[in-house]
């Protein structure tokens, strides 16, 4: 079955696609359907709510099924109007780019000592049709706790500019230095091949 993945970020899609491997489904791109279609908006202040705002948005335009999917970042350590949350990407009223977004949580992590304790609340939305639609941000979907550093990788990721500031707490390694990394990819995948398995009655 074809699903459509309401994003035009190319790394989450790839990510998706890599999560959901095995499933008897056929994840693509919003912007491969209609290339016409513009982001949608994210006005709500919790990842749940922006992802059901997206997949019912992306419907209307499509009339077929669509998921969306929504992030907040958390540190454990910030004052609460320092907390990203939803706003990870946007600081002061502007949408940073990647290697802007890179230098903000940089400069955040050196002002509370060098790093940060931080951990991604995930969430998603499958809107089947008009009457049907299934929301989830379970804590099996959410990242493990790591660190954001004030110090970054070499290497970059088009679309995830904090996996070059994310270092992995047991170790202190950067997570593209360990081979764990994949771990922790598979971990929160099997949190959505659940989340799809049970709303889509698949069978596998």
């Amino acid at each position: 079955m074809k699903l459509i993945y309401g994003t035009h970020n190319p790394a989450k899609l790839t990510g998706m696609i890599k999560a959901l491997a095995g499933l008897p489904l056929e994840i693509v791109g919003i912007g491969e359907i209609d290339s016409e279609i513009n982001e949608a908006e994210e006005s709500g202040n919790e990842p749940l709510a922006n992802a059901i705002q997206k997949s019912q948005v992306y419907f209307e335009k499509i009339k077929n099924p669509v998921f969306s999917c929504d992030s907040g970042l958390y540190f454990e350590e910030v004052l609460d109007e320092e907390q990203p949350g939803v706003h990870a990407r946007r600081v002061k009223g502007k949408r940073l780019n990647d290697e802007e977004m890179i230098a903000h949580y940089q400069n955040l992590a050196k002002k509370y000592g060098g790093k940060l304790t931080a951990y991604y609340k995930n969430s998603i939305c499958l809107t089947l049709d008009h009457e049907t639609m299934f929301a989830y941000d379970g804590e099996d979907i959410h990242s493990e706790k790591f660190y954001i550093v004030d110090k970054a990788h070499d290497r970059r990721v088009v679309g995830f500019p904090l996996d070059s500031l994310s270092v992995e707490i047991n170790s202190g390694r950067y997570y593209f230095d360990i081979e764990g990394e994949q771990q922790k990819i598979d971990k929160i995948g099997d949190g959505f091949r659940n989340f799809f398995t049970k709303s889509m009655n698949l069978d596998i």
